[in-house]
C-alpha cells in the first residue's frame, strides 16, 4: 500500500500540531525544553514518515506556529530553531528514503542519527556565522547541542523508533522497505 499524499498531509499536520502541544506539557518544567527538546520528536517523526517535503514544512512550521500562539520559543531563538528544525525535517525524510539496510531498526536508527547530527550542525553553524557571530563559540554551541540536551538525544532515541513500528503495525504507515 503506497502511502498517499492527503494521508501524509494530514500525519504532517498532526506533527506540526504536536510540535505546539507537546512543549507546553514540557514547559511545567524549568528549562525541560532545552533539556528534553520536546519539539524535536514530532518533527523528526514527521521527516521519518512521510519524507523530506513534510518533514521540512514541519520542521518549518512547528517552532513558527509555537511561537506565535505560546510565545515558546521566544522571538530571540526563533531563527536558528527554525533552521534546526527544517534540517530535521528535510535530513530524516531524505534519510528515510535513501538509508536501506538489512534490519528495518538498524536502518531507523542510522537515518535518526544521521538527521539529529545534521539539524545540530546547521544550528551551531547558522548560530556562529549569522545570528549569534562573535559571541557563539564552539563551546557554547557543544554544551548547548550535546551536554545540556543529552536527556533529550535519548529521549528521542527511545521514542521515535518504537513510535514508528506501532504507527507500522498499526497500518498508518507504511513499513519502510529493507536493502535486499
Amino acid at each position: 500500500m503506497k502511502q498517499s499524499a492527503t494521508r501524509k498531509l494530514v500525519m504532517a499536520a498532526m506533527c506540526a500540531a504536536l510540535g505546539v502541544v507537546l512543549p507546553q506539557a514540557f514547559h511545567m518544567v524549568p528549562n525541560a525544553g532545552s533539556v528534553l527538546l520536546p519539539m524535536h520528536i514530532p518533527v523528526l517523526l514527521c521527516g521519518l514518515a512521510c519524507g523530506w517535503p513534510y518533514g521540512l514544512a514541519c520542521g518549518i512550521l512547528a517552532p513558527l506556529l509555537s511561537s506565535l500562539l505560546t510565545g515558546m520559543p521566544p522571538v530571540a531563538y526563533l531563527p536558528s530553531m527554525l533552521c534546526e528544525l527544517a534540517a530535521y525535517g528535510l535530513v530524516s525524510g531524505l534519510m528515510s528514503q535513501f538509508i536501506r539496510l538489512r534490519s528495518r531498526t538498524a536502518s531507523v536508527y542510522v537515518q535518526l542519527v544521521s538527521a539529529m547530527l545534521a539539524g545540530r550542525v546547521v544550528y551551531g553553524v547558522v548560530n556562529a556565522l549569522i545570528f549569534r557571530a562573535g559571541s557563539y563559540s564552539f563551546q557554547i554551541f557543544f554544551t548547548a547541542a550535546f551536554v545540556t540536551a543529552l536527556p533529550g538525544i535519548i529521549l528521542q532515541l527511545l521514542v521515535i523508533p518504537p513510535i514508528l513500528v506501532l504507527l507500522q503495525k498499526a497500518r498508518v504507515l507504511e513499513p519502510q522497505p529493507t536493502a535486499a
